[in-house]
């Protein structure tokens, strides 16, 4: 391909801005140098950046910008005149990028046959260049190799010696991320550089060898599987499995734990790691009594921006091996991107306006209660986000569960004049509630809250909040699908949610918009996008709501429109726009305006059971190591916790494909393509009526 050249503005800093510089692509060496300008172009380049191994990506700031992020961890930022010129760039940038990387690896022999100089300025291919035969990249680095012991053979691998090999396995990786470490923290310029292709190729390498072995040692545990299945008997300790799971409490799909002491990790890695004391796994409902809740006074903000920069080489390291619409859902993120609490607890922190939750079955009209439903909808997702910060909940694993729940005087919740709201009798109240038996005249309203991991691929999460005073329910599952999109990570939430009225005999569908993380090389912030519907059959009214994102030129940021109507004469009766994190204006068919600020809106604390009293499945309880040292600043302890629980969940999926042993869930039931909650209000609601009139 030829070279192609032009002026582009360059970003330098926030002092100068932005300047004009004249960019050369040399395609050949696969560069991109750039000069003061074009008369300039026969002297030494400005600068020049190595394009293998760089993205390039376009930028969501506008249509003219792009962005050139190098292996190396240097960035340029640079606009062309027009959105046309921009793609022209990109795509050629992006075609010398591919070739040049592919290149690394079909263009080299394999590392035996090559000698490592690391005193070297550039490549092989530098013109000019001589190396020490002396000096390698074994002995530079200093990494060592154990030989196994070959003295005696044994026919079939048992239980200690895998053990044995995954303790060795461990070593080599953690050699296998120094040597890695060590290249990276090389210069960019100079006799020893990180760009020297012998390096690059050993780190390619090194990867891949890492990755075959863990592939072997995963054959060899099921080959030992296979020839153990059909003779164990009930109890029997599978001990060359890591972590050590007792099979007799693993089949039942794993509660309670009392972990089990491995003498070399940590307590905290231990217990995330080990399953034991047979008959204490259970996977049975418990019903949670909200007396035992607690105000919650954890209060984890999201704003610091310290990791991110810090982490910049992490992050280029893994867009690297990403490619577009590639789907993220069993890529392993980065630790410093988490967010303190799990993805069962941010949907929780929907339900943080109860008071709006509940106002819903107060409206006296079905029109009332359609744009009731609305606005508590759109009053939801701020408070959702911690921080402006696009970080990323913890995944839940399979099982795990989260319990909250609110109490909410009832002289804060918005009634209208002749609205009842003691629509059901007191007798019905006892037999609906245990927490009001004796009690009917509570001068508050509970909300409770479940939420439960149903399914681990897809990942599929289910959850359900009720009010039993106001006979109100809301029911939904969630399947979250991410891709990556450049420089931006979209996640769709396939799924669908039901509330109920019960007082009213009304249901309302709803659906939730996608999220997008934006500008992820730089400060990520959350954006959200699409079209969700809400529809109740019953009474003929539905609503439209989108939540547009920001355009390439202009337009403003997290913004939402919508409208109610009524289907059958297609009347609007509401419309309503705004910002979702901000402020929303209401306009009814009357004329009337209503503002809703969300910043200044009250939010009730969840109440949650303290960590002593939570089940290890519960997603506190379960994360707690992991929150722990996030709050610490310790990213390296933090991802061994993540590590340990993420390795006990793949090794109970194996075991539970070898042995065909289907998982079943606490909470929720599969029901066609969805999941309810096992106990919904709704049946327990007509199950009174049925007595109360057989009573009769």
């Amino acid at each position: 391909m030829e070279n192609i050249c032009g002026y582009l503005m360059k970003y330098t800093n926030l002092v100068t801005g932005w300047q004009y510089r004249f960019f050369v692509l040399n395609n050949d060496a696969g560069l991109l140098e750039y000069f003061v300008n074009e008369q300039s172009r026969h002297l030494k380049p400005r600068g020049t950046l190595q394009l293998a191994g760089a993205v390039i990506s376009p930028s969501d700031e506008d249509s003219h910008t792009f962005t050139v992020n190098a292996a190396s961890g240097e960035q340029y930022k640079l606009r062309a005149t027009d959105a046309k010129e921009r793609q022209h760039w990109v795509s050629r940038l992006q075609i010398c990028t591919q070739h040049h990387t592919e290149a690394i690896g079909k263009n080299n022999p394999p590392l035996k046959s090559r000698s490592f100089s690391l005193a070297s300025q550039g490549s092989a291919n530098s013109p000019g260049v001589q190396r020490r035969p002396s000096q390698n990249a074994i002995s530079f680095f200093n990494v060592g190799h154990h030989r196994l012991s070959t003295g005696k053979r044994v026919p079939i691998l048992q239980p200690d010696h895998l053990v044995d090999v995954r303790e060795m396995m461990s070593q080599a990786e953690g050699q296998q991320r120094d040597l890695i470490r060590s290249i990276e923290c090389l210069p960019v310029s100079g006799h020893l550089t990180s760009l020297d292709q012998d390096l690059l190729m050993l780190k390619a390498t090194s990867m891949a060898t890492m990755n075959c072995l863990n592939d072997c040692f995963h054959i060899l545990q099921l080959q030992h599987a296979s020839q153990q299945k059909g003779s164990l008997s009930a109890g029997t300790t599978i001990s060359w499995l890591e972590p050590k799971i007792s099979l007799s409490n693993h089949f039942k799909n794993g509660a309670a734990q009392n972990f089990s002491a491995e003498i070399n990790k940590p307590a905290s890695v231990r217990e995330e790691q080990s399953i034991s004391e047979p008959g204490q796994l259970t996977r049975e409902f418990e019903e949670i009594n909200p007396d035992e809740e607690l105000e919650d006074i954890c209060d984890d903000k999201e704003d610091d921006l310290g990791a991110v920069e810090e982490q910049r080489s992490v992050i280029l390291h893994l867009l690297s091996q990403l490619k577009l619409g590639m789907d993220l859902t069993r890529v392993v993120l980065p630790t410093f991107i988490l967010e303190k609490r799990s993805l069962l607890e941010m949907y929780a922190d929907f339900m943080s306006h109860p008071d709006l939750f509940i106002a819903i079955t107060n409206g006296t009209t079905p029109e009332d209660r359609m744009i009731r439903f609305v606005e508590y909808y759109l009053t939801s997702f701020h408070e959702g986000r911690k921080g402006a910060i696009a970080k990323k909940p913890y995944n839940p694993i399979i099982g795990e569960t989260f319990h909250c729940s609110w109490r909410m005087p009832k002289s804060e919740v918005a009634t209208d004049a002749g609205s009842n709201l003691s629509a059901h009798s007191p007798s019905e109240q006892v037999t609906l509630s245990k927490d009001l038996e004796g009690q009917t005249e509570l001068d508050y309203y509970t909300v409770k809250f479940v939420a439960e991991q149903v399914s681990h691929h897809p990942p599929v999460s289910g959850f359900y909040a009720e009010c039993v005073e106001r006979k109100m329910c809301v029911n939904a599952h969630v399947w979250t699908k991410s891709k990556f999109l450049g420089m931006s990570i979209g996640v769709t939430m396939v799924g669908e949610g039901l509330l109920s009225l019960l007082e009213h005999g009304e249901e309302y569908t709803f659906s939730l918009p996608c999220a997008y993380a934006r500008s992820i090389l730089t400060v990520p912030w959350v954006e959200l996008g699409g079209k969700v519907n809400i529809n109740c059959a019953k009474t003929g009214y539905s609503a439209s709501i989108n939540f547009h994102t920001k355009p390439f030129y202009g337009g403003k940021l997290h913004r939402v429109t919508g409208e109610v109507k009524q289907n059958a004469t297609n009347t609007v009766v509401c419309r309503v726009q705004g910002e979702w994190n901000s402020v929303l204006e209401f306009t009814y068919n009357n004329g009337e305006t209503k503002y809703v600020d969300l910043t200044k809106l009250s939010v009730t604390r969840k109440r949650v059971r303290p960590l002593e009293k939570q089940g290890p499945f519960e997603s506190r309880r379960l994360w707690q190591h992991v929150t722990e040292s996030l709050r610490d600043g310790d990213i390296d302890k933090a991802t061994e916790h993540k590590r340990a629980l993420e390795e006990r969940q793949r090794n109970e999926e194996r075991l539970r494909a070898e042995t065909e042993t289907p998982w079943c869930t606490k909470y929720f039931l599969k029901e066609g393509d969805g999941w309810v909650y096992h106990k919904p209000l709704w049946k327990t609601v007509s199950a009174v009526q049925t007595q109360q009139m057989d009573n009769n």
